[in-house]
């Protein structure tokens, strides 16, 4: 964990501060210099990057609790036409009229970033973001679990988690998968663990699906 100080820097706000800016997420990302993109396609798998390269199912990724971000964004025919985003310490946004050939108009997202902390994947950097009902869901949770132990406890504040999913099934569109963040242990920002005994314990205990690389039509 100890290459957690990629979170680091000067222009961090405070520990302290993280619990009333967290709490604040309405529904929010960051500008993603360096990082690949991670989603959650329509069949519920993790994957990342151009290629839609598939997520281990075992990988551990760091959280960064500094950088959740919400705003909006505007699509069209599968590309952004605009997007406003800023720190969840930060009220929305303020909207001018959406690009006249956006689909829906502007649409609300969250977003945060993360790091590959184990596996094939390890340093990798990302950036996830979300307009969906259960992935606003999802990382507002997340948020809420952060702020939570900020006041517990600020030396540990980055919630090191697998990148999980659920599903439900609708009348129309057939079974919806949504993305679960699972914390399975708290980290500092210089990557000290709250308990070293807690990540060992789950990897013992927690099934493991069939690992595939793959890309995606």
């Amino acid at each position: 964990m100890s290459n957690l100080t990629v979170f680091g820097g000067a222009n961090l706000p405070s520990v302290a501060s993280l619990a009333s800016s967290l709490r604040s997420i309405s529904a929010g990302v960051p500008d993603g210099a360096g990082s690949v993109i991670i989603k959650m396609d329509k069949t519920g798998h993790w994957v990342f990057g151009a290629e839609q390269t598939e997520i281990e199912d075992d990988a551990t990724w760091a959280i960064n609790p500094f950088s959740f971000v919400h705003g909006f964004i505007a699509w069209g025919e599968g590309e952004v036409l605009g997007e406003k985003m800023v720190p969840v310490s930060q009220p929305l946004p303020e909207l001018d009229v959406a690009p006249p050939a956006a689909k829906r108009g502007w649409e609300v997202q969250v977003g945060l970033s993360l790091k590959c902390m184990s596996g094939e994947d390890k340093d990798l950097e990302g950036r996830y973001t979300v307009t969906s009902v259960g992935g606003k869901k999802a990382v507002q949770q997340l948020a809420l679990a952060i702020a939570a132990q900020v006041d517990k406890d600020q030396t540990k504040p980055v919630p090191v988690v697998r990148l999980k999913k659920e599903h439900y099934v609708h009348k129309s569109y057939g079974r919806i998968y949504t993305p679960v963040f699972e914390v399975i242990e708290w980290v500092g920002m210089d990557g000290a663990p709250a308990e070293t005994e807690a990540a060992e314990a789950v990897t013992d205990d927690t099934p493991s699906e069939s690992r595939r690389r793959r890309r995606s039509a």
